[in-house]
């Protein structure tokens, strides 16, 4: 005979099924088996520091090569952020205008498809070419999202190499990430790109009836590579490509630029050729102080940051350690002497402390609130709170995991 206090009749729906569970075996196995996938779901799941929050950005570049910026305001921004602002689903559009380019900034709202909405700004944009005035590029849109904030940012910073051998050891290392498992996308910032600079001097082209589009096209004769063919013979077949791109200015210096009465003109008559980087659009310089530890000189030194970011959906401390690990592998090959590598963002070393702060308050949490319950209801109902809470912050973090969400200390 059934005892009045586990009897379900009388009872609702929620009351059969507490019923159900606290007359049934298999309750202490499936509290084990829910506590046990809450576990693995603490391990699995991807942790970040914010939400992954569905915001569908893009960014709209238009040339106008020419024009001031009051002319790409008038001709350009505002009737491009009017056909914009007529799409659905749009939010905010930031514009501006500079010496012949334009750049409009649309936001979609939250939790509008990505897909959806950038096909819609293309068919929007491109259904109205005709309506281009005369001398403007066609738009260029480019996609943005959440996860374009990178989650790691390397520094190389030296005092004796200049800006141009710092921007090519960064480039090498570069080249290395991208290899990385979950790298997205990876930008170089600061240092100077390297160029070969000629420039041309009036009087010496006068002297031997050259102009410069003439000395143009010799320059493009010579800086290309082309398959010429390939050698066949003992079961082989060998390419043959000749390459003849200039690397250095005395190998630009004797390049032919015209014959003039039998005796060939060398682009160094006609040229001063200066090795150089066009002027920096941005610079990055890396201080220390007297009280590091690494052994670093203190004070201000030329640098370049390589930014990481990761695919949606990763997780960002399995990415940055990755990154960390092949970095420390590459530290002998590709850093010379006099380079310091830095680490000056670890977005996947907050996400780990803010997911595990936030473990950790909720253990303190559930601790609180059996005590609390003991001091005024007493002991079973306290226990009854120990196992409820814990079991349903497990189930909780294991759906987590079916429906892709992360752990971060909002969700």
């Amino acid at each position: 005979m059934v005892t009045p206090s586990m009897s379900s009749q009388g009872h609702g729906m929620a009351g059969r099924l507490a019923s159900a569970f606290i007359n049934s075996r298999l309750t202490p196995l499936l509290m084990l088996v829910s506590i046990l996938l809450g576990v693995g779901a603490t391990v699995i799941l991807p942790r970040e520091e914010e939400p992954q929050i569905t915001v569908p950005m893009a960014d709209v570049f238009v040339a106008m090569p020419g024009a001031s910026p009051q002319e790409v305001e008038q001709r350009v921004t505002y009737p491009m952020e009017k056909l914009i602002r007529e799409l659905p689903g749009v939010e905010y559009v930031y514009s501006t205008s500079r010496p012949g380019e334009s750049m409009v900034v649309v936001r979609f709202y939250v939790g509008t498809d990505p897909e959806d909405a950038i096909v819609q700004l293309y068919t929007k944009l491109y259904a109205n070419l005709d309506r281009i005035p005369p001398g403007v590029s066609n738009p260029l849109v480019k996609a943005r999202s959440i996860d374009d904030v990178p989650i790691l940012a390397l520094t190389l910073s030296s005092s004796s190499l200049e800006a141009t051998e710092l921007r090519r050891v960064a480039a090498q290392l570069d080249e290395q990430i991208k290899q990385v498992d979950d790298v997205a996308e990876t930008t170089l910032i600061g240092g100077l790109r390297r160029e070969l600079r000629v420039e041309l001097d009036p009087s010496r082209l006068a002297a031997y009836s050259l102009s410069p589009a003439a000395v143009a096209q010799a320059l493009a004769a010579h800086n290309t590579a082309s398959r010429t063919g390939q050698i066949d013979g003992d079961l082989k077949s060998i390419p043959v490509k000749v390459d003849a791109f200039l690397h250095d200015p005395k190998e630009l210096g004797q390049v032919v630029v015209a014959v003039r009465q039998g005796r060939p003109v060398y682009l160094s008559e006609v040229a001063n050729i200066v090795e150089a980087g066009p002027d920096p659009a941005t610079y990055v310089l890396h201080g220390t102080g007297p009280a590091l530890e690494s052994g670093h000189e203190a004070g201000l030194q030329q640098a370049v940051t390589i930014s990481i970011a990761k695919r949606p959906g990763a997780n960002a401390i399995s990415v940055a350690e990755a990154v960390l690990a092949k970095m420390d592998k590459l530290k002998e090959t590709y850093l010379p002497s006099g380079v310091e590598l830095t680490v000056t963002r670890n977005y996947g070393e907050t996400a780990a402390e803010r997911s595990n702060e936030l473990l950790y308050h909720m253990g303190i949490a559930v601790v609180s609130v059996t005590l609390l319950i003991w001091l005024a209801l007493g002991r079973r109902e306290s226990a009854v709170v120990a196992v409820a809470i814990p079991v349903t912050l497990a189930l909780t973090l294991a759906t987590f995991v079916l429906y892709d969400f992360t752990l971060n200390r909002v969700t």
